[in-house]
């Protein structure tokens, strides 16, 4: 897909997926002391289908581990990528992979 850009939006506490200069998925989060807490990922009806959300999950998973944080997956979407993608698991305390069965 041609024109795809991901980055953080700090202000807005998201990742953005914007395609052809359209917001087409994001992934809210909460920052905490030593890791980004996850609670909401979303695509837009239009965008569904295309791959996005597990763009934007690599993208958004890539980034926390260089900034050395945590990922705390609160949002369904989150947990169940890095359940299907074990490289992230080590980006998840033990106490957190029990209580989102990672």
């Amino acid at each position: 897909m041609d024109n795809v850009a991901i980055q953080d939006n700090p202000a807005q506490h998201r990742y953005e997926v914007h395609v052809a200069g359209k917001l087409a998925a994001y992934a809210e989060y909460n920052v905490q002391k030593d890791a980004l807490m996850f609670t909401h990922t979303e695509v837009l009806a239009e965008y569904e289908g295309q791959g996005l959300g597990s763009k934007l999950a690599r993208y958004a998973l890539d980034d926390v581990r260089k900034r050395g944080l945590l990922a705390v997956p609160v949002c369904q979407f989150i947990a169940g990528y890095i359940r299907r993608h074990p490289q992230y698991q080590d980006l998840v305390s033990e106490a957190s992979r029990r209580a989102f069965k990672i």
